[in-house]
């Protein structure tokens, strides 16, 4: 990944220097004292093993093969964890066992719980290996299920679900191989992070089953994000771009522009989208989305457009996907209300522009929409180029006022042409 400029990369290496040498060292969890049967509550101990490592000059953790039961746990600067094949950091489902504290959470802070796994100013953060993060989500996603029967009107934040992993102010950051499954609630929410590599990943949850909440990756107020080689099978959305929300988002300090993306070679089985921006996010700049494949009913691009938050989403391109399973809409840029309050502000403006999809493939259900928040929204510079796609709904259902560059655009077999109007 592309540091900006020298400079940067000269801090980098300050930063993380003292850290790469202290990677060797290896420390296994059942040394410790931990216990894998899958029963024992290692809280504690893997904490405390997280703790010495910490004071000792740093190293790395290893879970071995084991189900390793636990609650929250946090990681500390210079101590990366590692698990081996078979291993499983299983979390409890037990609230109590993750406290609640002030965290980052759908674009604020407020007192809620934090992840299975966490990690706070971890520069040269590394998480590693072929075993498997498991929320153990039923029981919430149980919870949450009987809360909206009871009240329709129910929230997210209503119902407290633990994260897999919150991975925050960090620079330098890497996981890879490792399995995030039935999480409670997101996956992997990285916040105000830079310079970060996702590879060879695998988000899931059990199909036929709803899932509430289940983003695969939530990249929050970052910059400098890779992810790739990834899979996901989630009910929500895959990848999502997210910052504030709000009147004055654009104010808010703790939320800056999620920046130079880059998602590739990914698969996607479920979920809302390949990338999704919103629905908290206020800019959104710099996204390159390119040799991916979907494989289930899966939309290309959503854009979430809140009528109470000013929002810019630009430079944002997909190029090289193949739908093989049917897919979903190549785009869907709309208004999102589920939730808003303009807080007595007038309501402010939205911009989406530069958009382009580049040699698309195979299979979908709809060509899409493109539509904003009426008085409100803007949207221009719309590419669509080098598709040749079978479409059930191969009608773009577009908003008057947007220019649409179609070229090379190849539907169910004919050119297509955007109707008058």
């Amino acid at each position: 990944m592309k540091l900006a400029g020298a400079s940067a990369a000269a801090t980098m290496l300050a930063l993380i220097g003292p850290l790469a040498a202290q990677t060797s060292r290896r420390v296994s969890a059942v040394s410790a004292g931990a216990t894998g049967d899958g029963v024992a509550l290692n809280t504690a101990k893997i904490q405390a093993a997280i703790d010495k490592l910490a004071a000792s000059g740093g190293g790395t953790l290893v879970l071995p093969q084991g189900v390793f039961l636990s609650g929250a746990i946090f990681l500390k600067p210079g101590v990366n964890l590692h698990l081996e094949p078979g291993a499983v950091l299983k979390g409890s489902t037990n609230t109590a066992d993750y406290p609640k504290r002030m965290t980052r959470v759908e674009g604020h802070f407020e007192e809620w719980l934090p992840a299975l796994l966490n990690a706070d100013g971890c520069h040269g953060l590394r998480i590693t290996g072929s075993g498997t993060l498991d929320g153990s989500g039923a029981p919430f996603w149980k919870a949450f299920w009987d809360a909206r029967a009871k009240d329709n009107k129910t929230k997210n934040l209503d119902v407290p679900r633990p994260r897999l992993a919150l991975i925050e102010n960090s620079k330098d950051v890497q996981l890879s191989g490792l399995t995030f499954k039935d999480s409670g609630f997101w996956n992997l929410h990285m916040y105000r992070c830079q310079h970060v590599l996702i590879e060879n990943m695998s988000f899931q949850v059990p199909d036929n089953q709803r899932c509430p909440s289940t983003d695969g990756t939530d990249i929050d107020s970052c910059q400098y994000v890779t992810i790739r080689g990834c899979s996901y099978r989630v009910d929500d959305d895959c990848v999502c771009l997210k910052g504030s929300k709000g009147p004055a988002a654009m104010d808010d300090k703790d939320s800056p522009a999620v920046e130079h993306i880059r998602i590739e070679n990914c698969t996607y089985y479920r979920g809302g989208g390949i990338v999704t921006l919103g629905s908290e996010a206020t800019i959104v700049r710099d996204v390159v989305v390119e040799n991916c494949t979907i494989k289930g009913k899966v939309n290309v691009l959503r854009l979430k457009l809140r009528p109470d938050t000013p929002q810019l989403y630009e430079d944002v391109h997909l190029r090289n996907i193949t739908l093989e399973g049917g897919g979903a809409q190549i785009v869907n840029c709309a208004p999102w209300k589920q939730y808003f309050d303009l807080q007595g502000a007038a309501p402010p403006k939205s911009t989406v522009r530069n958009v382009t999809f580049e040699n698309i493939k195979g299979h979908g259900s709809a060509f899409g929409q493109l539509a904003g928040n009426a008085g409100q929204s803007t949207i221009s510079d719309i590419t669509f180029k080098d598709i040749d796609v079978q479409l059930d709904s191969p009608k773009l259902m577009a908003e008057r006022g947007i220019n649409i560059a179609i070229q090379n655009v190849v539907i169910n077999g004919k050119p297509y042409e955007m109707a008058p109007g």
